[in-house]
């Protein structure tokens, strides 16, 4: 598994949290802006309707209206809710002010008013509000037979569509930021999980190979009086196998490690040599299903590397099926502890749907069994 960093997130098309936000404020912003085309449309109805002093007052009504939008948007982005709502009340109050002097055309100003009141309420409070401000646009027109206006069918409309654009930008809203905090949940979620893979795998990996430097080392150590020459070949096995842990090691943290069943073999024949354990280890991997070749050489390296830590055995056992793998011995039996290596290869076993049997068994020594597949059964 490979965890993206921010960067990556970026260059895969993620937005971050920040990035998100600034984007929201941005698009917020610009719809804001756009709504103020009502105010300007509603004072152009003032001074087609009303001359002298009259259309001064209704200019006056309509900047006061504005300046009271702009307050609430930014209450909004305040979080003063209080504020905002004592704000959409004197809108509500400077839209009834305004009809004397823009007639029907005053109900532009109370879109915006349902507008911003209906995007702040739960659908089943918004509707009757919506519904309310469409029949007034259309009744109120036509009840004032002064106006000559008949029903305002053009500004029921717009108060349906202003309701709708602004609610649907808010969902749009929810919905980015929902996904922007779903995705740092998976990519927390995928940091957590990659870092219990790279202490799983250092675990087993360095288990195995530290346990077999130190059989070795102190194997060169016996033989450096007695027989130098092989004292020799065992140090340069024990660089080699230094060599190899530490290309394991950095292929387990980059995510790129391959561990295969008949490699585990081999290497655990020759650990149980320098350990002084008799080796029965199968000389084939051909009967295990292919799928199962990876997760059996991690089977056979935790099981190998615990009877040399624990068992004090005189012979190790392997034994491969086609979808299950057995490692017996003949120690000590319930010495071997369970620690964090049986753990986790627990949970490698588990995530590929099988199962582990670990125990004592008679009349002595410890056995290690994984299956698979219809063997889990």
């Amino acid at each position: 598994m490979t965890v993206m960093n921010e960067s990556e997130q970026a260059s895969a098309g993620w937005p971050s949290a920040e990035g998100q936000r600034w984007a929201d404020g941005w698009r917020r912003l610009a719809l804001a802006a756009g709504m103020l085309i009502y105010p300007c449309v509603t004072a152009v109805a003032v001074s087609q309707h009303s001359k002298g002093p009259d259309a001064l007052a209704g200019y006056a009504i309509v900047a006061g209206f504005s300046c009271c939008y702009v307050l609430a948007v930014l209450s909004t982005v305040g979080l003063a809710w209080h504020r905002f709502w004592i704000l959409v009340g004197a809108m509500a109050a400077l839209f009834v002010a305004a009809l004397p002097f823009a007639q029907a055309d005053s109900f532009f100003l109370f879109a915006v008013v349902v507008s911003m009141a209906t995007a702040q309420l739960k659908r089943r409070h918004a509707a009757p509000i919506v519904l309310a401000g469409v029949v007034a646009a259309l009744l109120v027109p036509w009840a004032v037979t002064s106006w000559h206006s008949g029903p305002g069918w053009f500004q029921a409309v717009t108060v349906v569509f202003t309701v709708l654009l602004v609610s649907g930008f808010n969902e749009t809203a929810r919905a980015n930021r929902a996904l922007v905090e779903a995705r740092a949940e998976v990519a927390r979620l995928a940091s957590d999980a990659e870092r219990n893979r790279i202490a799983r795998d250092l675990h087993d990996l360095l288990g195995h190979s530290l346990t077999a430097i130190t059989v070795k080392s102190g194997l060169a150590r016996r033989l450096a009086a007695t027989q130098p020459a092989r004292s020799l070949d065992e140090i340069t096995e024990v660089e080699q196998l230094s060599r190899q842990t530490l290309a394991d090691v950095r292929a387990a943290v980059s995510g790129y490690r391959e561990v295969t069943l008949a490699g585990e073999l081999a290497r655990g024949r020759e650990l149980l040599r320098a350990s002084g354990v008799t080796a029965d280890l199968p000389g084939a991997t051909d009967v295990v299903d292919g799928a199962y070749q990876e997760l059996f050489g991690w089977v056979v390296r935790e099981g190998l590397t615990n009877v040399v830590r624990h068992a004090r055995a005189s012979r190790c056992t392997v034994i491969l099926s086609e979808a299950a793998v057995e490692v017996r011995d003949d120690g000590v039996g319930g010495a071997t502890p369970a620690g964090n290596g049986l753990a986790g290869l627990r949970e490698r076993v588990a995530a590929a749907g099988g199962s582990v049997e670990a125990g004592p068994v008679s009349p002595r020594g410890w056995r290690l069994r994984v299956s698979l597949g219809p063997e889990a059964a």
